[in-house]
Parts: C-alpha cells; structure tokens; sequence
C-alpha cells in the first residue's frame, strides 16, 4: 500500500551547500510490530544482555515483501517485528550496524531493526535510487533530481527524534546515477541526464562550490559502483568498465562490442572486482552466464564464461570468505568462484532450483553475507536460510507467511 502521509519539508544552508535538504519528518509511521525490547523467539541470550544488545552484536536481517517489510533475527531467522509498507519497497543496509534506509515512493525511509521501528525519518527523494557505504559516509542518491545526500554513518547510528546534518551536491541533470565519498573527501559522482549515462566525475568541495578535480566521458550506460582493495573504485559500462583510481580514470574496454557491466561485487581486501556480464542488449530474461573478471592493480579485464548450469541475477552474487565470489545460481546451489582465475572451486546446494524472473522487480532468489554467514531467500517456499559459506552448512531456516523478495542485512563496517 502507498504510505499516506502528510510532509512537511525542513532545509538549510551552509556555506552555500545545502545541508538537511529534502529530509522530511513524517506525520506518523505506518506500523504493526512487536515490542521492541522483546527477545524474538529462540533468541540465544546471555544474562544480562538485552535484545538490542544483541541484535547490536549480531545485526538483524530485513525482508520486503508486498506491503510490507519483516525484522529478523539473524541467528534463528525469526520475525522480530513486521511493518507496512509499500507494495514494492527496496532495502540497503545504512552501514551503521542498526539501520536500513526502505526506498519507496517518497524518498529514504530509516528503519531502526535494533529497537526495532519504522521511524518517521526520511530523506525526501521524488526517485530514490542507490545507495552506497564507505569510509565513513552513506551516500544516497535521487535519480529524480539528480541530487546526491552525504551523511555520516556514525551519526547515524545515534540518530534520534531527526536525522543529522548532511552534505549535498546536485548534478547538472537528473538521472539514473550513484556517488561515492572517498577517503580523503572527494566525491565521484556520474555524468548523465533522462536520455543518457556518459561517465563519471571527481569533485572536490571548497565551502559553497565543488570542483570538478577529474572526469571521464568513456563509459556509456553507467551504472553501478564498487571499491576494491587500495580503495580502486570501478564504475560498470555497457562496453566494459571504468575505473578511479590515484586521482585518475581509466577506462577498461570489454572484449565484446556490448558488454554490460552494471553491478560490481567487492572486497576491501583483494584487488579484482566481480562484475555481472551481458553480451546481448536485446535479451529476454535476466539471467546471465558470464562475469567480469577486472584486476585494478594489473589493469586487466577479462571475462569468464561459466558452467551451463551456472546462472544468476544481479541479486545473486557476493563476495565471501577468503575474498571468493559466491554465486547463487537457478540450479539452487551456491557455486563458489575464484576471482584469481575464474574457475569454480565448490558447490553449496541450498534450495530448489528456480526460473528467472520476468520483470527486475518480480520476488526471485537473492543473497547477501556478513562475513562467513550468507543469508539466502527463496520465494517459492517463502523461506529464508542462513548459510555458513566455509562449509556449505546451513545453519538455520525459517519459513514465512509473506514472499520475501529484498533482503538486506544491518551489521555494517563502513
């Protein structure tokens, strides 16, 4: 269901950069939970220690279903709380260890798993799109308006009755695009407008201007983003990559005359980067049967073909133990891949086999990982299962009464 609030809109300005700019506070949440400082049921708890310290410690798993969204427990995988919500709702982790910002209609949702509650926080968005962690920020981007929102995660780990100050920074059009915040503060942000993605920029902020310190037009199509090891960020483009780095873009030319990479799967600590592959722009489905293989410190691109039985979704691949890819495929097994070489060194069954979806949206298999344990869904069962990726075990299953269709987890690092 559509949310049914009404707005009221609250901005400032500092130093010519508009700060707090379209985040809103909604008149009240939509919201059917359990309480929050209740255990969940079989949560393992020491005495002591409270149900928030625990799903401090452990972080929590959220689930979007039609309508709604689901709370669980990440060690048992039980329903902690479930909310109303929109028909179709996106998740992605705040990176903070509590919250997850829920995309809908209206903008940037926070959802506090920890208390947990469907806050009446929100960053106004009229198209929300991706959001991205790292060193320290989480960045939010509206493909609506082209507007990039800077806020510090550790702020928002603490955030309470309002959400902090943040940064932020329009492109000169509109589009389909993401940013990042580096270490030293740049902020690399994409080219583009309604009609078209041309490549990326890196821009510097100077009190009440940004200026463009690097840009790069080589890379149709943009999409995605992913920072590997000595912090190399790649961009995915439909004829190969592009990548920033040291100050500077390079662009990596695919071996195919359409080759699109959209999603780039990484580690902090291994230089290649695992990138989704479509030769065929005109394909039906959403499967794909090939990745990109792209080594930031030797500068190469190539790309793996795989196993028959091998194919997966853009929802269907994470970087793991030992900086391995792991690649949950329409055979239901996780298959696991070395980036060094492409070859796949084990197979994890896990849930039946699956169909692709028809529509991007459509409720299909998807996994995440925090560290050893992957979290897997399968809608045809309505099942969730955790997964212990250094040995193929699953360690815990749970049966819902809703399809889940997005996942995200909260226990976050950046």
């Amino acid at each position: 269901m559509r949310n049914p609030y009404m707005l009221r809109q609250r901005s400032t300005r500092l130093g010519g950069i508009a700060v707090i700019a379209g985040m809103t506070l909604l008149a009240s949440a939509c919201a059917n939970s359990t309480p929050g400082n209740a255990p969940a049921a079989g949560t393992s708890e020491s005495p002591g220690t409270s149900a928030a310290d625990s799903a401090q410690a452990h972080g929590r798993v959220a689930i979007s279903y039609p309508g709604g969204i689901s709370v669980l427990d990440s060690k048992t995988l039980q329903v902690v709380s479930k909310f109303d919500s929109e028909d179709f709702t996106r998740l992605n982790a705040a990176g903070d260890g509590r919250h997850v910002f829920v995309t809908t209609k209206a903008g940037f949702q926070l959802l506090d798993t920890v208390e947990p509650k469907l806050t009446d926080l929100r960053v106004d968005a009229t198209a929300a799109g991706h959001v991205v962690r790292h060193a320290g920020n989480t960045v939010l981007f509206d493909d609506g308006t082209g507007t990039t929102t800077i806020l510090k995660t550790g702020d928002l780990a603490k955030a309470g009755d309002t959400l902090p100050e943040a940064q932020t920074y329009k492109a000169d059009s509109a589009h389909h695009g993401v940013s990042i915040v580096l270490e030293d503060g740049k902020l690399l942000t994409t080219l583009g407008d309604k009609t078209s993605r041309s490549g990326a920029q890196a821009l510097e902020s100077h009190g009440d201007h940004w200026d463009t310190v690097a840009e790069s037009k080589e890379c149709p199509g943009i999409h995605g983003e992913g920072t590997a090891m000595d912090e190399a960020v790649i961009f995915g483009c439909e004829d190969g990559a592009l990548l920033y780095h040291h100050g500077k873009f390079e662009k990596f030319t695919a071996p195919d005359k359409y080759g699109r990479m959209g999603n780039a799967f990484v580690s902090g600590t291994s230089p290649i980067v695992v990138g989704d592959y479509k030769t065929d722009p005109d394909a039906e489905g959403y499967l794909l049967n090939s990745v990109a293989l792209i080594d930031t410190e030797k500068h190469t691109f190539n790309v793996v073909k795989l196993p028959e039985t091998v194919q997966y979704t853009f929802r269907d691949v994470v970087r793991g133990p030992g900086d391995l890819a792991y690649i949950l495929s329409t055979d239901g097994s996780i298959h696991v891949l070395d980036p060094k070489d492409g070859k796949i060194i084990n197979e994890f069954p896990v849930i039946k086999a699956w169909e692709g979806p028809a529509d991007w949206q459509d409720a299909h298999p998807a996994i995440v990982a925090n560290g050893n344990i992957a979290y897997v869904t399968e809608p045809s069962t309505s099942t969730v299962h955790s997964v212990d990726l250094t040995t193929g075990k699953v360690t815990a299953s749970s049966q819902l009464d809703v399809v889940p269709n997005e996942i995200a987890i909260t226990l976050g690092t950046h």
